[in-house]
This record gives C-alpha cells, sequence and structure tokens, in this order.
C-alpha cells in the first residue's frame, strides 16, 4: 500500500483531509512543505498537466526532482493531479505516456480526469488507469461530474448554477463508476469550481462557493471510497469543514497559493514570492483547514 493510500484511508476514518497544493511553478515547492512542516501537518505536492502547458511547472520529472531536494516523509507526498483524457480546450490527450512516465518517477498516485467523456467511456478509461497503478501499487483517483472553471471565458452566474445543480456528480452513476473502474479515490462536483487558468482571468479572486453538503453525504455513502474536492480555494470554510466530515479526504488547494505567490513575484523576485506562498500555505493550513498537529494521526497505522 502506498503512502498516499494509507493517508487517505486514515483522513476518511478520522474525519481529516489531506490537503493537495498544486504547484505551477518550481519554487512554490520549498515553501508549501516548509509551511507543512511548520505547521506538523501532512498533504501532498501536486502537479498537474496545464501546469507545464499554461505556467511553468516544466513537467513529471522537474516537479518529482524538485520535490525530492525538500521532501520530508513525515509532512509530505507528491501527487499527480489531472490528467484529463480530453482538455479545458477539447483537444485529446494523449494520456497513457503520462501515467507511465510518472509511476515510472514513483509517484505514489496518479489521477485521470474522463469528465469530459460519457459515463461508458470515462469508467473503460478510468478503469485502464487505476489497472496500470495498481500493478505497482499506486492509487489512481477519477473524476465524475462537471467541476467547471477551467475553460476559456467566465464562469456561468455562480448562484444559478448551484442552485440547478448543473453538472453535479449523480450518486447512481457514482456507485456504477467506483465499482467498475475500481478507481481508490473519486473527485465530485457538489458545488465547487476551478480556478480560472485563461489569460485575462487568472488574477481574479474566485468566487465564494457552495458545497451541496446533503449530496456528498449521498456520496460518501453510495461510493464508500475517500471522495476528493477540487477547486477548494474560495469554498465557504463552513461548508469545507462540515464536507471534511462528510467523506472529503482530500482537498485540492491552487488558486489561493498561486496568487500569492505571483504577487510576491511581482513585488520583489522569487524569494519575495516564496515567502508569500509561505505564509499564505500556513494560512491556509492553520486558519482554513485547522490541520495544525495533525500529521501524525493520519500517518499512524491501522
Amino acid at each position: 500500500m502506498s503512502i498516499n493510500t494509507q493517508v487517505m484511508k486514515r483522513a476518511r476514518q478520522l474525519g481529516l483531509v489531506v490537503p493537495a497544493f498544486n504547484v505551477p511553478y518550481l519554487p512554490m515547492v520549498a515553501p508549501v512543505i516548509e509551511a507543512l512542516r511548520a505547521e506538523d501537518a501532512f498533504g501532498f505536492i501536486a502537479t498537474a498537466r496545464l501546469e507545464w502547458i499554461k505556467f511553468q511547472a516544466r513537467g513529471l520529472a522537474a516537479v518529482m526532482n524538485e520535490y525530492a531536494k525538500f521532501a520530508d516523509p513525515k509532512h509530505v507526498s507528491i501527487h499527480l493531479d489531472h490528467v484529463p483524457v480530453i482538455d479545458e480546450d477539447q483537444q485529446r490527450v494523449n494520456y497513457r505516456p503520462l501515467f507511465e512516465e510518472a509511476l515510472a518517477l514513483g509517484y505514489p498516485s496518479i489521477m485521470v480526469d474522463g469528465s469530459r467523456l460519457g459515463l461508458d467511456e470515462n469508467i473503460r478509461i478510468t478503469r485502464e488507469v487505476a489497472d496500470v497503478a495498481h500493478r505497482v501499487e499506486a492509487a489512481c483517483e477519477g473524476e465524475l461530474g462537471a467541476v467547471l472553471g477551467h475553460e476559456a471565458g467566465p464562469l456561468p452566474d455562480y448562484a444559478t448554477l448551484f442552485a440547478s445543480g448543473k453538472g453535479f456528480t449523480p450518486v447512481a452513476d457514482a456507485s456504477r463508476f467506483v465499482r467498475e473502474s475500481e478507481c481508490d479515490w473519486l473527485s465530485v462536483a457538489i458545488g465547487n469550481v476551478h480556478g480560472a487558468i485563461a489569460d485575462g482571468l487568472r488574477d481574479q479572486k474566485k468566487v465564494a462557493a457552495h458545497l451541496k453538503l446533503e449530496h456528498l453525504s449521498q456520496l460518501s455513502e453510495a461510493t464508500g471510497i475517500p471522495l476528493v474536492l477540487h477547486g477548494g480555494s474560495g469554498v465557504v470554510q463552513e461548508d469545507v469543514l462540515a464536507g471534511i466530515k462528510r467523506g472529503i479526504a482530500k482537498i485540492n488547494i491552487g488558486t489561493e497559493i498561486r496568487q500569492a505567490y505571483e504577487a510576491g513575484l511581482a513585488a520583489g523576485g522569487v524569494l519575495k514570492g516564496q515567502e508569500t506562498c509561505l505564509e499564505r500555505t500556513r494560512w491556509v493550513l492553520h486558519d482554513y483547514l485547522g490541520l495544525s498537529g495533525t500529521a501524525a494521526s493520519l500517518l499512524a497505522k491501522d
């Protein structure tokens, strides 16, 4: 069992959460790990395909090499985040070589996003990726439902979107998806939205998103596995904390620390960017998620 599988199971059992910090710039890796140590918390360094293509993370090997310089197994592991089958620009992605590279590099968990596919094809491809991961005892995360925000153009009116439930992960489909795909974790859509990455929108403050908590409870009961909240930056804190108690075992944080790093970078260069990233990551851990001092609990053996 990989360390990532272990801590995710513990998080679900204990009503805690593993924060996965996306690092679109390599110099963000060091301050994120420093923050995890300073707060005695445990989290993931996460890298996604779009962060190599639309930002400056440079690729799987580059992120792994930077992570290895500062790795501290008592406080941090690494995770391959979003590799889509169809990306935010509606282009088909040659995903298989990316997963094979990640696993060869030693990533303990990988995430395939087939959410823009029909249900049957999403299940088939997620099962394919899960089989590849499980052969080397790595975990596979899948996604079902439409977590918006990465597409070009502004987000539709959020209040209308939330009230309609459009794109939310269907409970019956989630049960089938988990059973047939054999994924280990499931990313769900319950009101959460990604931070914008399109030019001209990426500096904007994220909408204050809410979570449909009763829907989340139904998904947790139907699937029986750790659930994942993408687009964690900006979600109303009360909903986040309630969501953790209802099955969210991993929360992805990107915009919150990226914008802090970019502001510091613009004001005073890389060192200033790292300083502002450290401060904001500590805020996320201590003030937003209340995870200070929880590392040992997540790492404890059953």
